[in-house]
């Protein structure tokens, strides 16, 4: 094992998973850097989930070349998932057990000394504010409660990596907030983060750089600054059109002009570096809108450049 397998905490070249003749998880190329938060963003049934799973050492790939710590996930499991914290996408607490109780118990998985589990329960009790519910049961907390107690349990091991697979999938905005601060603090202290997800504003918020997944590929990668720039103008005007309107000859005015316009069954989207110039120039076609929006270009508009926006049933 040498110096630069163990710098690079997760290498893959040529990735690939297949369940029969379906490929979940295509070829792909990454890598992830210490101390960065590394993201796969994607719909559901990308291959991002199938990604952690042989990251976390639970699924074997099929082809291509994939290193934790610089070791064979295969070969090395044990000895790096004693290494991984894991927060996988369902809590899987034990609703029999207090709060404190969870952590403790958990702790001892790993062989830690009773007083170490201990002192790392209360540490972590603190950070994911939950010290005011430390001896009440699972059950009854809240779905953001139970969910930073998943994560405050994936530390209890002081991990140097930490898998996240879609960390605030129904949890309501309060509670994604929250847990958002947690994890912020979390990479602050050096932590390096996996995740997943497909709420766009979550990984503009976590993330240092990403890839954006679709049909088992990646399609793309980079910051959500330099994708954003990559693919979007600066603003986009969405103009809501009474229902009567003819969208689609609405959008031909506009387009004449050289615009970019996308047609959605609702509204109309207008791509611009100077979103006001665009308004009054639809103004100028004869176009009424019943509402305008102004906004800047954001991730969900690069992932639905690259993706589609086909909605996708499959998990």
């Amino acid at each position: 094992m040498d110096d630069a397998g163990l710098s690079v905490p997760v290498a893959a070249r040529g990735l690939t998973k297949t369940f029969g003749s379906f490929r979940a998880v295509d070829d792909v190329d990454f890598q992830v850097q210490p101390g960065e938060a590394f993201g796969f963003l994607g719909p559901n049934g990308a291959g991002k989930s199938s990604t952690m799973r042989m990251i976390g050492c639970v699924s074997p790939r099929t082809a291509g070349d994939l290193t934790v710590f610089g070791l064979d996930p295969t070969r090395d499991g044990s000895t790096i998932r004693a290494r991984l914290g894991v927060v996988p996408q369902e809590d899987a607490l034990d609703v029999e057990l207090n709060v404190r109780e969870n952590l403790y118990v958990y702790g001892r998985f790993f062989d830690l000394k009773r007083s170490e589990i201990r002192r790392r329960t209360e540490e972590l009790l603190e950070f994911t504010q939950l010290t005011e519910r430390a001896d009440d049961r699972v059950e009854p907390l809240s779905g953001g409660m139970k969910r930073r107690l998943t994560i405050a349990r994936a530390l209890i091991n002081q991990p140097d990596l930490v898998l996240l697979d879609e960390p605030t999938t129904g949890l309501d905005p309060q509670a994604r907030h929250l847990v958002w601060d947690r994890l912020y603090r979390l990479k602050q202290q050096g932590a390096t983060l996996i995740l997943t997800t497909h709420y766009m504003d979550e990984a503009e918020q976590l993330c240092d750089r990403l890839v954006v997944m679709d049909n088992g590929r990646i399609v793309d990668d980079g910051s959500p600054r330099a994708l954003i720039d990559r693919h979007c103008t600066k603003e986009v005007v969405e103009l809501r059109l009474a229902a009567t309107t003819d969208l689609e000859r609405s959008a031909g005015h506009l387009r004449r002009d050289g615009l970019e316009v996308e047609v959605l069954p609702d509204r109309i989207l207008i791509y611009a570096d100077d979103g006001e110039a665009a308004l009054s120039f639809a103004d100028g076609v004869g176009l009424r809108p019943e509402s305008a929006l102004i906004r800047r270009s954001t991730l969900e508009d690069v992932f639905l450049a690259l993706t589609g926006r086909t909605l996708v049933e499959a998990g």
